[in-house]
């Protein structure tokens, strides 16, 4: 029972709760109390209960359902991006870049040189340093920024909410959401507050409303958003600028994830005077999600707390890949490869969509590696019957950040990799589903 739960410092409280759960006392779903009735409860103070709940959170060992309070993890199964495990039927669902374009690594491999790195040295390789600098000052321009390399954007948007937040703090978040994003958020045991988006990305009154309900940091996806497809456009992305001119603290964090394959332009939330932001560019979209790394540019005080979370020889990301990405961004024949799959994902979903329009189903232009498809009915119902037509989608209830909310009208499909054959029967199959 959560009233036996003992100790008096965060370390000794974790271990208690993990104690109870291990012995049964506390079983998945069961409710934990709240901060401040823990702290008074066991007489510490309520940093200490928020860091016993963060540590616990961190080790996957309890959930926070933000004012739905915390609750013991189960092991059911959650969204997850990629391949579904252990099906027959054909997914496009997935997510996933095509394989055949993304750059074969093996020519660059032999181009990596260079001694071994030790305990104590820079973080960053040199030579990637210089080139993601003058890469992101083309879109940033004049603002001051420090870069950081990480393990991709998930583990750069977990270390710079940790390093940000507490416990139980606000985010916002838009609303449908990257299925990561919604993850990382929870288990860090923070506070999603949704932000709606629509075709021109996140709405302004959406953001406002967030932002004077106390958020402390903002994720948001200018180009390519998954799972809608929509990317900042200026007029929208000046708006929002002007809201968050009178909140210059607000951690903005942008997840440019689609740069080098997307179509449209880059529209920034970070105005010239924001103290605290992040710009977020993952390589996993065009040197495949294997190449964990992702370069971040942000403030210079962010650049210092992510330092300190960055230990040489242990939670750095390996010279050898950074030096292999960096050999891949500056080839010609890599780069030939990288703009011809931007190019190939961009004409056959437009094509895919065309068809869909074509038979009466409304489907935005996007860009990225999916689809979001408007339905006349229910997602899952939809999803149902093209199952027994041997098709696996995902619906829109996955990316829904309320579990409260209606059920979603909306499948994301990922339709590049469709041959013209099988993206015509999957038009039938779909429209006579929604029907």
């Amino acid at each position: 029972m959560s009233t036996d739960i003992t100790g008096t410092t965060a370390a000794d409280i974790a271990e208690s709760v993990r104690g109870l759960r291990d012995r049964g006392a506390l079983r998945p779903g069961d409710s934990l109390p709240p901060v401040r009735e823990l702290a008074t409860m066991l007489g510490v103070n309520r940093n200490t209960a928020v860091a016993a709940y963060r540590q616990l959170a961190q080790a996957g060992l309890v959930v926070s359902r933000g004012r739905a309070g915390t609750t013991i993890a189960g092991v059911e199964s959650v969204a997850q991006e990629g391949y579904a495990a252990d099906t027959v039927l054909r997914d496009i669902g997935t997510g996933n870049p095509d394989p055949t374009r993304i750059p074969d690594p093996s020519h660059a491999l032999a181009t990596v040189t260079g001694r071994p790195v030790l305990y104590g040295e820079p973080i960053i390789d040199r030579t990637l340093d210089e080139w993601a600098r003058n890469w992101i000052a083309a879109d940033l321009g004049d603002t001051d920024f420090r870069i950081t390399i990480t393990s991709g954007a998930v583990d750069a948007v977990e270390r710079l909410l940790a390093q940000a937040l507490m416990r139980d703090d606000a985010v916002a978040l838009e609303d449908p959401c990257f299925l990561a994003s919604i993850h990382t958020v929870r288990l860090g045991g923070y506070r999603a507050v949704p932000v709606p988006v629509d075709a021109e990305g996140m709405t302004v009154d959406g953001l406002r409303a967030a932002l004077e309900s106390g958020v402390r940091a903002v994720i948001c996806t200018p180009r390519a958003q998954n799972p809608t497809g929509a990317s900042l456009t200026a007029r929208r992305a000046a708006d929002l600028r002007n809201v968050l001119a009178d909140y210059p603290y607000v951690l903005i964090i942008e997840d440019d994830h689609f740069s080098l394959l997307s179509r449209r332009p880059y529209e920034s939330l970070i105005g010239p005077s924001h103290r605290r932001f992040a710009l977020v560019r993952s390589v996993s979209k065009f040197l495949g999600p294997d190449m964990c790394l992702a370069i971040a540019a942000t403030d210079p005080t962010t650049a210092e707390r992510l330092a300190m979370r960055l230990s040489p020889g242990t939670t750095w990301v390996s010279h050898l890949l950074q030096r292999l990405t960096l050999a891949q961004l500056t080839d010609d024949s890599a780069a030939a490869t990288i703009a011809e799959a931007g190019t190939h994902y961009a004409e056959r979903n437009a094509a895919f969509a065309e068809r869909l329009r074509d038979h009466g189903l409304p489907a935005p232009e996007s860009d990225g590696l999916s689809l979001w498809i408007e339905l006349p009915r229910p997602a899952r119902l939809v999803a149902e019957q093209l199952m027994r037509r041997g098709w696996l989608a995902r619906t829109g209830d996955e990316f829904a950040l309320d579990d409260r909310a209606e059920a979603s009208k909306h499948l994301r499909l990922t339709v590049h990799d469709l041959s013209d054959a099988d993206a015509a029967t999957l038009v039938t199959d779909l429209v006579a589903a929604a029907r």
